[in-house]
């Protein structure tokens, strides 16, 4: 049974997982119904809005919390990395439909030894010119999988008030003692594109 966390909570993923090797995380999202202005007759006069593109990504990190090359961030621009421990399997321009919406597949036996942190993040494609939030998003989620017999691990529901954020840092994925645990993490920030994003780190 799956482990439901809460904000700030971290668990195990292969202390007592013996032979645990192979993890599908799943994120998953869905636009919030649209409340229009103006009524009937400005529908009428007006095209929709865009939908709301959310690109899932992962930052590989060093023990340091770096960023130590541009080929350690994967995304829907480099969908794999350089060792084929994270594979992101693809962008999902609508988030539409049930289930996970983005999916990435990492091999913890292949991640190099100096990387110490995969974070999973979420953004809103060209959220700035689009007037886009994730006040306009509902139902996140980041879900960790055994791959081997798909057996959900770990779930986290990000369920606070996101509004006016364009990027949310979902979760992360780290070294401890020579183990892997799973922190949730929640935390939204204004920055508006993966460059932004790079630049912390």
């Amino acid at each position: 049974m799956a482990v439901n966390l809460q904000k700030g909570q971290r668990v195990d993923l292969t202390k007592g997982n013996a032979g645990l090797t192979k993890l599908m995380v799943g994120l998953g999202w869905d636009e919030a119904e649209k409340t229009g202005k103006g009524g009937f007759f400005a529908s009428l006069f007006s095209s929709p809005p865009p939908p709301i593109d959310c690109d899932a990504s992962v930052l590989m990190l060093n023990e340091n919390g770096k960023l130590t090359r541009k080929e350690d961030l994967i995304y829907f621009g480099n969908l794999r990395s350089m060792c084929g421990s994270v594979v992101h399997t693809g962008d999902n321009l609508t988030g539409e439909g049930e289930g996970d919406d983005e999916v990435i597949i990492v091999e913890i036996n292949k991640i190099p030894p100096h990387i110490h942190r995969l974070v999973f993040l979420v953004n809103i494609y060209d959220c700035v010119r689009r007037n886009q939030h994730f006040g306009m998003i509902k139902n996140a989620f980041i879900r960790v999988v055994n791959a081997s017999n798909n057996q959900e691990l770990i779930r986290f529901n990000l369920s606070d008030n996101y509004h006016g954020k364009t990027t949310l840092f979902a979760g992360e994925i780290y070294r401890y003692n020579n183990e892997w645990k799973f922190a949730a993490i929640g935390e939204a920030t204004n920055d508006t594109s993966l460059r932004e994003i790079v630049k912390r780190y």
